[in-house]
């Protein structure tokens, strides 16, 4: 991306501290000093090294939120990760903060960075959005949140998690004078954008990467659904052999999203992908079919995804992966829930600690 010089006066403030979000950082740190922008990097202390979450970055500040005055910067940009809940404790930094936010400086936080907005008191009465983890202490502090990629409301940017950070960046990038066509940037509202490849100039997930998480979540769903296949044939009531019937046609849809993503990058599933299928029905054609043993496997078989797969949509920096994986996420979760009763109902409702306990091994 080439040099802006008209915008070389704009100074950003980019905050830190240990284990910052690393592509929340990077990826807006990146382009604006691509836009031509300086970017002023803010901590709580001046001889301190900040480690990325991730282990990607390893940043040492500019100076300090305790010397730093919100007049000489046109922005400040809050990244998220474990940072944002030090950040707050440090009231050198929640007053620079406020103080910019009152001075009309533009204000942008994403996924966790709300959280220094709520120690402000800067989120009553504004629409705003952050990772779906502190919605409730957002909604507390009297935001109107919204679950989209980013929410405007003056002032104040926010967004939600990776996967929209560079849709996050181009909305700053735009209201700091940098963005349309003569910057080679689409409008933030651009649902046919490719804005991974954005973020991947940028500093976030590459090709290469973005593939290998479709991939890992492929061979997951196809195991899942030969698993289901079996627990179905296997379930002797009817609720739930409906349900893993159900489960099974679900996770079909989900096979069929992430082979037509791949096949967006001119990428056909891997070999792991492929082999899942054969490996569910080597596993399963060993176990017994005793229909608590199979609701604590189907149950224990969708925890691991729910968990595997927020962690890999949390990963990534491309919005339509990671939509799809929010997706998946989001049915088995209610699936957890829906087989959970089941279980309950077969047992007559027992208290947790009653049920006969089953290895980590067993119940995947």
């Amino acid at each position: 991306m080439s040099q802006n010089n008209s915008n070389s006066t704009k100074r950003v403030a980019i905050l830190v501290e240990k284990m910052v979000e690393d592509s929340e950082f990077q990826i807006p740190y990146q382009a604006l000093k691509q836009a031509g922008m300086e970017v002023v990097i803010l901590g709580s202390r001046m001889n301190e090294q900040y480690p990325g979450k991730q282990g990607k970055v390893s940043i040492k500040p500019d100076a300090t939120t305790t010397e730093a005055r919100p007049e000489y910067f046109d922005a400040v940009i809050i990244p998220g990760g474990a940072a944002p809940d030090m950040m707050r404790t440090n009231p050198n930094t929640v007053r620079f903060v406020k103080e910019a936010m009152t001075q009309g400086k533009l204000i942008a936080a994403v996924c966790h960075g709300p959280q220094v907005l709520i120690e402000a008191d800067l989120l009553r009465g504004k629409n705003a959005t952050g990772f779906d983890s502190i919605r409730k202490d957002m909604e507390n502090a009297g935001a109107k949140y919204y679950d989209e990629p980013i929410v405007v409301d003056g002032n104040l940017i926010t967004s939600r998690r990776p996967g929209d950070l560079a849709i996050f960046t181009t909305a700053i990038l735009s209201r700091l004078g940098y963005g349309g066509k003569e910057a080679a940037l689409p409008h933030e509202n651009d649902i046919t954008a490719e804005w991974w490849k954005l973020a991947n100039a940028w500093g976030g997930s590459t090709k290469g990467e973005i593939v290998q998480g479709l991939n890992t979540a492929l061979a997951g769903e196809r195991y899942s659904r030969e698993a289901f296949d079996n627990y179905a044939q296997k379930a002797s009531t009817v609720d739930a052999r409906s349900l893993f019937q159900e489960i099974a046609q679900n996770k079909q849809h989900h096979i069929q999203m992430l082979e037509a993503r791949l096949d967006a990058f001119s990428e056909k599933p891997s070999l792991q992908a492929k082999a899942a299928e054969t490996i569910a029905k080597i596993n399963e054609a060993l176990k017994g079919s005793d229909e608590i043993a199979l609701l604590r496997r189907a149950l224990g078989d969708i925890q691991t995804g729910v968990v595997d797969t927020y962690y890999l949509r949390n990963m990534l920096t491309d919005p339509i992966t990671v939509a799809l994986l929010a997706e998946i996420e989001v049915d088995l979760a209610q699936y957890e829930q829906r087989v959970a009763q089941i279980y309950h109902s077969i047992i007559g409702a027992q208290p947790a600690q009653a049920a006969k306990p089953t290895s980590a091994a067993a119940m995947g």
